[in-house]
């Protein structure tokens, strides 16, 4: 399996329309166990996503997909930027 944690940084007053637009955006990804998008308590700016995927060839899959592409273009707008991202390997646990 293949693991990504990945902070967004968002326009002020733009969290909650990225959210959405991801969770809308982000439905039916084949190869995808997880795909949680989480605020942080501390920054009201930003956001994590969490992924677990069958392997990493299904996630750079997943980018291609229309669905994707267009959650993609229509939340770019608001992204100001990333923070810290990182790739793990899951091994289990529950919903994957």
């Amino acid at each position: 399996m293949y693991g990504l944690i990945g902070k967004m940084l968002i326009a002020p007053g733009q969290r909650d329309s990225v959210l959405a637009i991801l969770l809308d955006g982000t439905r039916d990804m084949p190869g995808c166990r997880s795909y949680v998008v989480a605020t942080d308590p501390t920054h009201a700016d930003a956001l994590w996503i969490t992924e677990v995927w069958d392997s990493q060839e299904a996630h750079r899959g997943s980018l291609a997909l229309p669905a994707v592409q267009a959650a993609i273009a229509k939340a770019r707008p608001h992204i100001t930027g990333f923070g810290e991202r990182f790739e793990t390997v899951p091994v289990g646990g529950h919903g994957i």
